[in-house]
């Protein structure tokens, strides 16, 4: 189970790369990201390799963060993967919320990270249909 930290920012130039800088600057590794926005504000979904500090500092430099538990999910890099997956998730009965795609510097592979409203009992249900999740 992986930590996920959501900023919650305006849209306006040069926010993401205030965040980036700070983290930079803390030493803080981004193993994954995906942005989301509108004409006014915006949300910045990071995998970092230190949430709590990474929470702290962005916190203390005035942005709003939300720290949440996400799933990582290796997936072999060949066509139907990403479908095989959520067929499995469908055959459940699992609906997910959003997805976006990091990759395992240990292994190589790609991982995509899924958020869902069960992420215990998902979790479990990867597991049990041979999914190797980090």
């Amino acid at each position: 189970m992986l930590k996920q930290l959501s900023v919650f920012t305006e849209n306006s130039k040069g926010t993401f790369q205030s965040i980036t800088g700070l983290l930079e600057d803390a030493g803080i590794n981004i193993w994954g990201s995906t942005t989301n926005g509108s004409a006014e504000f915006g949300i910045i979904r990071l995998i970092v390799s230190d949430p709590e500090a990474a929470r702290q500092l962005l916190e203390q430099s005035g942005f709003l963060c939300r720290s949440n538990s996400i799933l990582g999910v290796e997936l072999f890099d060949e066509v139907g993967s990403l479908n095989h997956l959520l067929v499995s998730l469908a055959e459940s009965n699992v609906n997910v919320d959003y997805t976006y795609l990091s990759f395992n510097r240990t292994s190589g592979m790609p991982v995509m990270v899924i958020h869902t409203d069960s992420i215990w009992e998902v979790e479990e249900c990867l597991k049990a249909k041979g999914y190797s999740l980090i």
